[in-house]
C-alpha cells in the first residue's frame, strides 16, 4: 500500500492490505492504530490468549501472522491505553463478523467465490437513457421463514423467493438498506460496527456475492446502500479505537450526529481512504452495480444545517472519492439522498460537481405526497405543487422516491396517506403512480408499496402477504405490475428523462378541475398521459396534440380489472384536427400512444 497515499486520503483499496489475509498456510493481520501502546491478537486460533502484535512502517501499523488460522475462525484484537487498561476491537477492515449481540470479527477469503457474471458486467450501464425501476428493500422483512423476530432467509436463500418477485413485478434494479454489519437492529443498517463485513443476519461474504450474481445472471442490477458520515458508538468498533478519536471528532459538538451516532472526521485522510476502500471494496469485491450514499446533506453542512456553512472538507471527500470510483467503476451508478439545493450534486467531479449520477428528489416526493394528503376540495388550491418540480427538474439527475422513509415513524404508508376513506384511498394511489411513472426521473419504490400495504413497515415482520386476498388489495398489485411492464417496455417514459426535448406540459392550468395532461417523447415513440386528480368525473376535457391523427389506449388506472370500475370499450380515440375529446373519471390517470 502507499502509505502516504493513505495518510493523505488517496487509496480506495487499503482493504487490500489492512484486515486479515489469508495466504497458503496461515492469515497474516494487520492494523492502523497510531496511539496504542501495546496491541495483542486473540481469537480461536490462539485459544483466546494473547499473541503480541508488532510494529511495523512507521510504527502507526501493527502486524501478526497465524501460521494456524483459517477461514471462519473468530478474532479480535486487544487495544492496550497508555493508561494501561484494554478494549477488545473487532477489525475495522474485518470481512465478516459475528451476529450481534456477539462482536468478534471472522476470518473471510474473498476469492472463495468464482462470479458468473461476465456478460451483465460487460454490458451493464448507469441507465440515463434506459428504464431503472428500482425496488428498494430491507433484506430481512421482505419475506420470513418464520414469525419469529431473529429468523431470517439467508442470501442464497432470498435469491430464489425475491428473482421470481422482481421479474414478475417488473422491477429491473433492487436498493438493499445497508448490509454492512451493525449491531443494532431498529437502526436498519444506518449505524455500523463493520463496514467491510456483510451483515451475518443471512449468512457470509461467499454468500452475498451469490446472491448478487444470480441476480445478474437473471438481469437485475444491485444497489447497495451505503453509509459514509456516521457510525455506531459501540466501544468495540471504530468509537475511540486506538484509545483516542481516530474516526471520529474530538469535538461533541460536531462529533455527535442527530441520531446519537459518532460523525466520521472526513478531513483525516485515513478516514477517507477507509471510507473510499469500503465503498470500492462492494463495488470491486462484491460485484455491485452502484451505492446510494445516505444523508449526503450531513456532509454538504455542518450537521446538514445550512445555517452552519458548508463542510468544505466534506464536500471536497465527496468529490474526489466520486471522482476515483467513477474512474475505476464507470457504468456503477453513484446516488446521493442529498434534500438541500447544492448546486452541482450530479454535475461530474472534473467539472466541479459532486460527481453523483442521481440525486433523489426529495421535494417532488414531499410536494406530491402532501398533494394527494390534501383534501379534494383544496387541490385546485395546491394545483402547483405538481408542477413545480419541472421548474428545477434539469438542474440536477433525479430519481423519484417512495422510499422507507415513508412508510415509519408515524408517517403512514403510501396508500394511507392518500385522503379520504379506504375504497378512496385505491383510485388515488393508482393515479399518484400513473403520474410517477409519466413525470421524468427514474423511479424508485420500496417494498410493501406495490400491495397497497396499510401497516407501517417494521423491520421485525414480514411484509403483509395476506392483504392480498381482499379484492381491491388484488386488483392494486395487479396495476402497479403492468405499470412497471409499461415502464419497462416503453422507451418514451425513460430514453430523454434529462433531455428537455423528452417531456413537455400539454396541459398545466386546469386548476379548477385539477386535471393535468403532459407528453412524453422519444425517438420512436410518443405517449400522453392524463390526470383528474379531482373527486369527480371530468366530461368532455378536450387537449390538442401537433401531428396526431389517433391515441391508442395503453393503461387506465380505473379500469375494471384494478377495481376502477369502468369499462374501456375502444382502444383507439381519432382526433380531428389535432384535438381529442375524453370523459375522466374521478381521481384517475390515463396513458395514450400518439400515433
Amino acid at each position: 500500500m502507499d502509505f502516504y497515499g493513505f495518510y493523505t486520503g488517496k487509496i480506495f483499496d487499503a482493504y487490500r492490505f489492512l484486515g486479515a489475509h489469508t495466504e497458503e498456510k496461515g492469515v497474516t493481520f494487520r492494523t492502523f492504530a497510531p496511539a496504542a501502546v501495546r496491541i495483542s491478537l486473540i481469537g480461536e486460533f490462539t485459544g483466546w490468549n494473547e499473541w503480541s502484535m508488532n510494529r511495523i512502517q512507521d510504527g502507526n501499523f501493527w502486524e501478526c501472522y497465524a501460521e494456524n488460522a483459517k477461514p471462519g475462525q473468530m478474532y479480535k484484537y486487544r487495544i492496550y491505553k497508555r493508561d494501561g487498561s484494554y478494549i477488545d476491537h473487532c477489525d475495522p477492515y474485518g470481512f465478516g463478523m459475528e451476529l450481534r449481540p456477539n462482536t468478534a470479527s471472522i476470518i473471510r477469503d474473498l476469492s472463495s467465490y468464482t462470479f458468473r457474471d461476465e456478460a451483465w458486467m460487460k454490458n451493464r450501464t448507469v441507465c440515463k437513457n434506459q428504464p431503472l425501476n428500482i425496488f428498494e428493500l430491507h433484506f430481512g422483512s421482505f419475506k420470513k421463514p418464520s414469525e419469529k423476530a431473529d429468523d431470517w432467509y439467508s442470501y442464497t436463500e432470498l435469491a430464489d423467493i425475491l428473482i421470481p418477485y422482481l421479474k414478475e413485478y417488473g422491477y429491473n434494479y433492487i436498493e438493499i438498506m445497508p448490509l454492512s454489519e451493525h449491531p443494532c437492529d431498529e437502526s436498519w443498517g444506518y449505524q455500523n460496527t463493520g463496514f467491510f463485513s456483510p451483515t451475518a443476519r443471512y449468512g457470509t461474504a461467499a454468500e452475498l456475492m451469490e446472491f448478487i450474481d444470480i441476480c445478474h445472471q437473471n438481469e437485475i442490477g444491485v444497489i447497495m446502500d451505503f453509509v459514509p458520515v456516521h457510525f455506531a458508538v459501540d466501544g468495540y468498533a471504530l468509537a475511540n479505537y486506538d484509545g483516542t478519536p481516530l474516526y471520529e471528532y474530538p469535538n461533541s459538538d460536531v462529533g455527535i450526529s442527530e441520531w446519537g451516532s459518532c460523525n466520521f472526521m472526513h478531513s483525516r485522510g485515513e478516514v477517507r481512504s477507509f471510507l473510499q476502500s469500503a465503498a470500492n471494496y462492494w463495488l470491486s469485491e462484491y460485484h455491485a452495480d452502484g451505492i446510494r450514499m445516505d444523508a449526503i446533506s450531513r456532509m454538504i453542512y455542518w450537521q446538514g444545517d445550512p445555517a452552519r456553512g458548508v463542510n468544505n472538507n466534506a464536500v471536497a471527500f465527496i468529490r474526489e472519492m466520486n471522482r476515483g470510483l467513477k474512474e475505476m467503476h464507470p457504468a456503477a451508478i453513484l446516488t446521493a439522498e442529498d434534500s438541500t439545493s447544492y448546486p452541482g450534486v450530479t454535475r461530474p467531479a472534473q467539472e466541479g460537481g459532486l460527481g453523483f449520477d442521481y440525486k433523489w428528489d426529495m421535494g417532488w416526493m414531499n410536494d406530491t405526497l402532501d398533494y394527494f394528503r390534501t383534501a379534494s376540495e383544496y387541490r385546485s388550491r395546491d394545483y402547483h405543487k405538481l408542477t413545480f418540480s419541472m421548474m428545477y427538474y434539469y438542474n440536477d439527475a433525479y430519481i423519484l422516491p417512495l422510499s422507507h422513509d415513508e412508510t415509519v415513524h408515524g408517517k403512514a404508508t403510501i396508500l394511507q396517506k392518500m385522503n379520504g376513506v379506504y375504497e378512496e384511498k385505491f383510485p388515488q394511489a393508482r393515479s399518484l403512480y400513473m403520474y410517477m411513472y409519466a413525470h421524468p426521473g427514474k423511479k424508485l419504490n420500496f417494498m410493501g408499496n406495490e400491495l397497497g400495504q396499510l401497516r407501517e413497515w417494521d423491520e421485525k415482520r414480514e411484509q403483509d402477504w395476506a392483504i392480498l386476498k381482499y379484492p381491491l388489495h388484488d386488483a392494486f398489485h395487479r396495476f402497479m405490475k403492468d405499470l412497471n411492464q409499461i415502464y419497462l417496455s416503453h422507451p418514451a417514459l425513460s430514453e430523454k428523462d434529462y433531455e428537455n426535448s423528452g417531456f413537455r406540459w400539454i396541459d398545466c392550468h386546469q386548476e379548477a378541475r385539477c386535471i393535468y395532461a403532459l407528453e412524453r417523447v422519444c425517438g420512436s415513440e410518443r405517449i400522453a398521459a392524463i390526470f383528474n386528480f379531482s373527486d369527480r368525473t371530468q366530461k368532455d376535457y378536450s387537449f390538442s396534440l401537433e401531428n396526431a391523427d389517433t391515441l391508442k389506449l395503453l393503461i387506465a388506472s380505473d379500469m375494471d380489472i384494478y377495481a376502477g370500475g369502468k369499462h374501456y370499450e375502444e382502444d383507439f380515440i381519432p382526433l380531428k384536427n389535432g384535438e381529442a375529446a375524453v370523459t375522466l373519471s374521478a381521481f384517475s390517470a390515463v396513458y395514450y400512444l400518439i400515433k
